[in-house]
């Protein structure tokens, strides 16, 4: 056994074999030579990774694993943890970015001699890209450092060659992000591209909270030019694991000047004499103990020294502290911000300066926390000789934007009707009124005892359209309704259970009967991406992916897509309308052979709820299907075909009663409005 080698967990081993967990565990009780556990705990054991391959190899049960998942497992086993591995791979791939050359050389021979002579050309890439040793956050790793990952370097290198660099560690971060949910706080990539947007073209840009680059990230890919050495990207984070992995993702994307640092931002400002064209900040909300006893004397506090619950404030101020003259910073706020009552003199100063330019709402699910409608404030640094403060702010609220039922934001449209409203402010101090959407407030109007920012509070309603448009809603509902009576299954003779014979996904996908995909990660397509929102509600594709150069996967019509997430017995048969889009995260794509497979007949029986609990495997908060396990009666084509065009009934019986639910609500809410706002008749 290779000591600190790459360790494997039962569901590693199941990934590997494209096989459930129980299998893993029937195998660990038949086989004697079964490898023994090399580390974990009695319940949750590890294997090393290389005596399982070795182990599957000899039975014929080593399933093909693209190259990128056998690189991810190295990540995820790596001895001394993910993010260590992560750093290793990242610093290894600037090596093979910037000097493909020197990683050939010192990449020759044995991992023990590529270990010992790694860290010299490491030192000589990272010390230009970051700065010198003592002041960047990523250290160059040490030889001894270095042998335990040697294997997986060698893997990343050869994943680079087919991706290329940045794209697979891209692929590898976003792998690792997602496994850990609840340990990092990200910033989606609709948001992020949003607040670049309204930063502005810039030339030096920091983020004070950096987290993991998405940001700084979407300012770069802003700019409409590649980068040049001339601009800086400078980050700070708490955590130094997160400094380093920004550093390191910014170094790949960009020739820009990368400056990050591991501390404190509030506390230990690492940036102190930096004056920036722009701050762009997704700052953590709701802490305590941000500092509020050891700086109240603090120069940052130009606008009052901020309550122990507003520590948003005071990231606000510091963000206008990093600014030079006429500098924008952009902030994501939690909506309480802008009404709180302990916050009121800071927010009337930032008014009556000048200071805050905007106020957007977001619509609920922009970002976590995921149920609240979020804000966005827009700052413009004053100039140092007092000049007329500006006399309106623009107000903005963008929830008409939220998504029916459980679908994703359309960013595009929340972003155009931002934009749409921002850089005619930005440029004249002013706007035409939107109804519902967005105006410009006198300051002297915002100055009272609450200084209330909130802008639904001070946007006029929307206009409702009054009686015609809701006669329009209920004639729609009533065809709909009409159209649900005829499409109302006829009644169902009984009869006794019929014993199929049984086959299951993963053996149809091996005899060539379909092909399985899963979503992807990231993508540079825009298209639409369905998501397992979209396939639950049975809406059309309205989500984003990350974006990255991997290559999204993208819908046919007659695919069946299933989520694996929930524990839901759903499948959606891709249609012509919904071709085309890209599949999201947590969803399966199975593409039947024609030749073999009905759609609506694989569709149909997926959704079983019998097969799906045998199918399911349950953790602490969630329930996952493996679709490989999923089972499907041996039927002749034309036999399935008679199923699939019941299944097909079932479904548009399906789809139309719930185009009648949201009818229905929509003339119950008219109604409310309506009457309440005076544009409907009570009699």
């Amino acid at each position: 056994m290779q000591e600190n080698g790459t360790e494997v967990t039962a569901a590693g081993i199941a990934r590997l074999a494209g096989v459930g967990r129980a299998a893993v565990s029937n195998w660990r009780r038949r086989h004697a030579d079964f490898p023994k556990p090399v580390g974990g705990t009695e319940t949750s054991p590890s294997f090393a990774l290389t005596e399982i391959e070795d182990w599957l190899r000899a039975q014929g049960k080593l399933a093909e694993v693209p190259l990128r998942e056998r690189v991810w497992q190295q990540v995820a086993g790596h001895p001394q943890g993910p993010v260590t591995a992560l750093i290793h791979v990242g610093c290894a791939l600037l090596l093979v970015h910037d000097r493909p050359t020197v990683w050939l050389e010192v990449s020759a021979g044995s991992d023990a001699r590529l270990a010992d002579l790694l860290p010299a050309p490491l030192d000589q890439v990272l010390t230009p890209r970051f700065g010198a040793i003592r002041k960047r956050a990523v250290a160059t790793p040490t030889a001894a450092q270095l042998r335990p990952s040697a294997p997986l370097l060698r893997a990343a290198a050869e994943l680079a060659a087919e991706l290329d660099a940045r794209k697979a560690f891209e692929f590898l971060l976003g792998r690792h992000l997602d496994a850990n949910p609840r340990q990092y706080t990200l910033t989606p990539t609709g948001l992020a591209a949003l607040m670049a947007d309204l930063a502005g073209p810039a030339t030096t840009v920091l983020d004070p909270a950096c987290g993991t680059g998405a940001l700084l990230r979407a300012v770069a890919a802003a700019q409409g030019a590649p980068a040049t050495e001339e601009q800086h990207l400078d980050g700070q984070d708490s955590a130094p694991e997160l400094a380093a992995l920004t550093a390191l993702r910014l170094a790949l994307h960009t020739r820009a000047v990368v400056r990050t640092a591991a501390a404190d931002t509030l506390r230990a400002d690492a940036f102190d004499s930096l004056r920036a064209d722009a701050v762009v900040c997704h700052p953590p909300f709701n802490e305590r103990n941000w500092g509020h006893d050891e700086l109240a004397y603090d120069p940052r506090w130009e606008y009052g020294f901020p309550a122990r619950t507003e520590s948003e404030l005071a990231w606000v101020q510091h963000a206008l502290a990093r600014l030079r003259e006429g500098g924008v910073a952009v902030l994501l706020m939690p909506p309480a911000a802008a009404s709180r009552r302990s916050g009121r003199r800071i927010r009337a100063d930032l008014l009556r300066r000048g200071a805050l330019r905007a106020v957007i709402a977001l619509p609920p699910g922009a970002a976590p926390p995921y149920n609240l409608p979020l804000h966005l404030w827009v700052l413009r640094k004053p100039a140092l000789v007092a000049q007329a403060a500006r006399p309106e702010v623009l107000l903005a609220d963008t929830g008409v934007f939220t998504a029916d039922s459980r679908g994703g934001l359309d960013w595009q449209a929340v972003r155009t009707a931002v934009l749409d409203a921002w850089r005619p402010f930005d440029r004249t101090g002013t706007v035409l009124e939107q109804p519902g959407l967005s105006r410009c407030v006198p300051v002297i109007e915002l100055l009272d005892d609450d200084v209330d920012l909130a802008p639904a509070r001070h946007l006029p309603p929307p206009a409702a359209g009054g009686g015609e448009r809701l006669a329009d809603v209920r004639d729609s509902l009533g065809e709909t309704l009409r159209l649900t009576d005829r499409l109302t299954p006829p009644p169902a003779a009984p009869r006794p259970p019929v014993r199929w014979p049984l086959t299951t996904i993963g053996e149809l996908a091996r005899g060539g009967a379909l092909q399985l995909r899963t979503g992807g990660s990231g993508g540079h397509a825009r298209v639409p991406v369905l998501t397992d929102h979209d396939v639950l509600a049975g809406t059309a594709p309205s989500g984003t992916l990350p974006d990255s150069d991997e290559e999204p996967v993208l819908t046919e019509a007659g695919d069946v897509v299933v989520p694996v997430l929930g524990g839901g017995s759903i499948a959606r048969v891709v249609d012509e309308a919904t071709a085309g889009a890209a599949l999201g995260r947590n969803l399966a794509l199975l593409r039947p052979d024609p030749a073999a497979l009905d759609p609506w007949f694989l569709a149909g029986f997926l959704r079983g709820t019998a097969n799906n609990r045998q199918a399911s495997s349950y953790a602490s908060t969630a329930t996952r299907l493996d679709v490989r396990r999923l089972q499907l009666p041996r039927l002749p084509l034309e036999q399935q075909r008679v199923y699939g065009e019941r299944f097909r009934a079932l479904a548009e019986f399906e789809e139309t009663l719930r185009l009648a639910g949201r009818l229905g609500e929509q003339l119950v809410r008219g109604m409310y409005d309506g009457l309440t706002d005076g544009t409907v008749e009570p009699g």
